[in-house]
């Protein structure tokens, strides 16, 4: 796969993201701006610039009507994205980690950061909106509910909404993951369980298209592919180096690892010692079937487009490279696969 190249960032990347219908790629870094770009060419649309230190994550709802960032600036922003323009702020106490939309896009989670004494939490954020035009008719200023770092929890370092907006998941800095029940036409925010999934921070936590089942990436140097319904784990990824995100493909029975030693120790190291490579692993039978290289550093972030066709990659080399899938890739099949499909092309025959 020869890859497009995107160059608009100064610093590390430490968040790329496809809106749903897949032709736009949110990118941000530890510098003040992110970017947005086509991603059938890799032109850049626009920036959107406003926030005054790293941003940590972004997020685009279900419409592609707005963006939110999440910056170390305290602040979160939510942007219009036909005008770049920054339409609303939510100031915090803390820096804020990782955000999100909520499937129906009427809710934002933030994850602010325990430092300065505070412990950390998840805030949810209403947004109310015009049924037929999405368009945002007030943003509430005041969190509509707090989730608190439960006692014996390390705080949350990343999560995310499951399907239809029921349950939240949170990767813990200790390596577990933990649950919560949401119900905001009840007014129920409760913790539901948590389990000792990595032995140290879950760095990266991405959902299946239908938000039934969901990846996580650590440092330990392991993948999890986990039920949202019971909590258990349904498949295990192990690499060779240090993992720092992961994701789903769609059409493809596939997922991507990215990792790489630590940046500190990037200076001494060649890029092949570093193991600086997307790595591709058949999500049912667990094997490792292919590496993408490219990246002079560790792979901070990965994104599959929706539509299955391309991939997205963000490094601490500041480089953002999309990868749009060759024939060679969809037509590659293990042995069991094509036998299966043999017998029911047989069946059918009959």
């Amino acid at each position: 796969m020869r890859p497009i190249v995107l160059r608009g960032h100064e610093r590390p990347l430490t968040q790329v993201k496809y809106n749903n219908d897949g032709d736009l790629i949110f990118t941000c870094s530890k510098d003040n701006s992110a970017s947005v770009w086509f991603s059938a060419n890799g032109e850049r649309l626009g920036t959107l610039d406003g926030h005054m230190g790293t941003i940590w994550s972004i997020d685009v709802d279900s419409s592609s009507k707005y963006c939110v960032t999440g910056s170390a600036d305290y602040s979160i922003k939510i942007w219009d994205i036909s005008t770049g323009k920054d339409v609303y702020t939510w100031k915090s106490l803390v820096p804020v980690k990782n955000v999100q939309f909520s499937p129906c896009g009427n809710y934002v989670l933030a994850v602010l950061d325990n430092v300065m004494k505070y412990a950390g939490s998840i805030n949810i954020y209403q947004i109310k909106r015009d049924e037929k035009t999405h368009e945002a008719i007030e943003f509430v200023e005041e969190p509509l509910f707090t989730l608190e770092t439960v006692e014996g929890l390390d705080a949350v370092s990343v999560a995310g909404w499951s399907i239809g907006g029921k349950n939240i998941f949170a990767g813990h800095k200790d390596g577990k993951v933990s649950k919560y029940e949401i119900d905001v036409n009840n007014k129920v925010f409760k913790f539901v369980d948590s389990i000792e999934l990595h032995e140290s921070n879950v760095s990266d936590m991405q959902f299946s298209p239908d938000r039934t089942y969901f990846i996580t990436a650590s440092r330990d140097s392991k993948s999890h592919l986990v039920d949202c319904a019971t909590m258990k784990v349904l498949k295990t990824y192990e690499s060779d180096c240090p993992l720092n995100c992961s994701t789903i493909t769609p059409l493809k029975e596939f997922v991507i690892l990215g990792g790489g030693q630590a940046a500190k120790d990037v200076t001494t190291t060649g890029a092949n010692e570093g193991k600086f490579e997307a790595r591709f692993y058949h999500k049912i039978f667990e094997d490792e079937i292919g590496r993408v290289k490219g990246h002079f550093g560790p792979l901070n972030c990965v994104a599959v487009s929706p539509t299955g066709t391309s991939y997205t990659s963000g490094g601490e080399d500041g480089i953002v490279r999309l990868h749009h899938f060759e024939k060679s890739y969809f037509d590659f099949k293990y042995d069991v696969e094509l036998a299966a499909e043999a017998k029911e092309h047989m069946q059918e025959a009959n």
